[in-house]
């Protein structure tokens, strides 16, 4: 059960992520954790991935699908594995599938989780912040008791700034044009799989298992 994991942001991608890895006991590899384990191991392309991070810089192509290709052969991954937030880009699939070749596997489903930009909006920009208790809200899925009031400490909620429409929505323009070249890119290999991700979260999870049992089946 090889995967690749992909929505835009708020799309609900960490909770799906979870529930799959969960079902199918496979783990969950994101770029992110990638990284900081090569690094902690002291590998080469681990340390030359964590000089690159700490000057602010992207780490190259070259270094990222080397940690992705060493990862990808530890032992917990001979039962499968889902990637969350690699491949970007569509070089980066292209190698994704050259590693895996190699290695004799290859991706079963790129799972999308399809969400409306305006429901993005509204999922990234609800959230709200307690000024002095540091308390999460989110003006739909988890508001206060009272608007503006927080229920542990009674302080006031504010809105942090990159939560703004605005910023959210300039955020959302650029993941949606870096990502619609991997999306067709997986659509002419015939293995991408959209799910709509408007529906509750159950709905989303019984669409995406529903797909990945068929083909353990």
């Amino acid at each position: 059960m090889n995967i690749v994991l992909m929505g835009l942001p708020g799309a609900g991608k960490g909770t799906q992520a979870e529930r799959i890895t969960d079902t199918f006991r496979i783990p969950h590899i994101s770029t992110g954790d990638m990284f900081r384990a090569a690094a902690k191991e002291g590998t080469s392309l681990g340390l030359e991935a964590k000089r690159y991070m700490d000057e602010g810089q992207l780490v190259p192509d070259r270094v990222t699908i080397g940690i992705v290709r060493e990862r990808l052969g530890k032992d917990d991954c001979a039962r499968g594995f889902l990637l969350d937030g690699f491949p970007r880009t569509v070089p980066q699939a292209e190698a994704l599938n050259e590693s895996l070749e190699v290695m004799g596997r290859h991706l079963q489903h790129v799972i999308y989780i399809r969400v409306e930009q305006d429901e993005l909006l509204k999922r990234l920009t609800g959230r709200r912040i307690c000024r002095d208790c540091g308390a999460t809200y989110h003006n739909v899925s988890a508001p206060p008791k009272e608007e503006g009031i927080c229920d542990r400490c009674g302080g006031s909620l504010y809105q942090r700034e990159d939560d703004s429409e605005e910023t959210v929505g300039k955020r959302l323009k650029v993941n949606l044009e870096q990502t619609q070249a991997l999306l067709d890119y997986y659509r002419s290999q015939g293995n991408l799989r959209e799910i709509d991700g408007n529906q509750p979260i159950e709905y989303v999870t019984d669409a995406i298992l529903r797909i990945l049992r068929s083909t353990v089946s």
